[in-house]
């Protein structure tokens, strides 16, 4: 991987998946970063054989990260489903010279893309729409949905979250400190480093002799890019948004590991656990994203539940399968 083939504007081309994929780059408004910011929106091509189809699923990535699971497009495609992803911009495909990737201090801004995304998406013939949110995606994608109630059409028609970010992954007391103290410094210094990301889980992920999976580290790098006070203020304020309750008004499904793992360190329990965020955080906040949330636990799973070994990655998506089976039938 490494350079970006999108295609400005309106017209789709190869992306760096290869053979079966493409991308478009949708030019954005200026925003806390200037001008130049972008969102990349790629698309499964359907295969030889396969049924057509008016549902489609819109999958959105955590932090520091990018879309990259074809075997997940490949697995919803069986579904019955068309496949689009959307990577954020200054985010993987949407990073741009002269941009600090991964930042922003409104993360509500993510609102542009998605709802061009989601309109591009309907645009190619699809009438039914599902948004699944991974990690910061999860809690992105829920306060889009929550904003978009009442107005049919606008946003999704269910959300899928995979290990939504729902709240800090620290004890009671370190998280009211981090929050009273990014709250001042990402005012007045918005981009002053804070933190950085745990690399234990990221190099798991991508070991031969761990997860496996390959990817681009230029895009996905172990340690992230550094957290950044104005960015981590404004997940903050999201958090405390889902705390406060959304009353998303689709069906919700949120799928997490079993267990939570450290996430600070290597352990022997990686290829098993929620190594990232607090899972207990999610089955404690999950009633508060919506009017109908359901909450399915994934025996084994990791953080990305469609990365996990087999068994967990195979229950995840039947789990998916199954509650999409019922909620969104026909």
């Amino acid at each position: 991987m490494g350079a970006t083939t999108q295609h400005e504007g309106t017209s789709w081309g190869p992306d760096v998946l290869g053979e079966g994929w493409e991308s478009l780059t949708i030019p954005l408004p200026p925003d806390d970063q200037g001008d130049g910011a972008v969102a990349t929106l790629v698309r499964r091509t359907p295969r030889d054989g396969e049924e057509p189809t008016r549902r489609a699923v819109l999958y959105v990535h955590g932090y520091v990260d990018y879309f990259f699971q074809t075997h997940l497009g490949d697995a919803l495609a069986a579904m019955g489903y068309a496949v689009y992803a959307l990577d954020l911009r200054d985010h993987g495909r949407s990073i741009r010279d002269g941009r600090l990737p991964n930042y922003t201090t409104r993360l509500s801004v993510h609102a542009q893309e998605l709802d061009r995304a989601a309109r591009l998406v309907r645009d190619d013939g699809n009438d039914t729409l599902v948004v699944m949110g991974h990690s910061t995606g999860g809690l992105v994608t829920s306060l889009w949905a929550d904003a978009r109630r009442g107005r049919p059409g606008s946003g999704p028609d269910a959300l899928v979250l995979n290990s939504p970010w729902l709240d800090l992954n620290r004890p009671w007391v370190d998280r009211v400190i981090t929050t009273r103290v990014v709250d001042v410094l990402g005012r007045v210094a918005p981009r002053r480093r804070v933190g950085a990301l745990g690399d234990a889980y990221g190099r798991w992920l991508s070991d031969p002799s761990g997860g496996g999976w390959e990817y681009d580290l230029t895009w996905k790098p172990h340690g992230g890019f550094g957290v950044r006070a104005g960015w981590l203020r404004s997940v903050r304020r999201a958090h405390a948004a889902v705390a406060r309750g959304l009353d998303v008004e689709v069906p919700v499904l949120v799928c997490t590991s079993d267990a939570t793992g450290p996430r600070d360190r290597v352990h022997d329990a990686l290829d098993r656990t929620d190594s990232v965020l607090a899972v207990e955080h999610m089955w404690q906040r999950a009633p508060r994203l919506g009017r109908d949330v359901t909450v399915v636990r994934v025996p084994g799973g990791v953080h990305d539940l469609a990365l996990s070994p087999e068994p967990a990655r195979t229950v995840y998506l039947e789990a998916v399968r199954d509650w999409l089976e019922r909620r969104l039938p026909g």
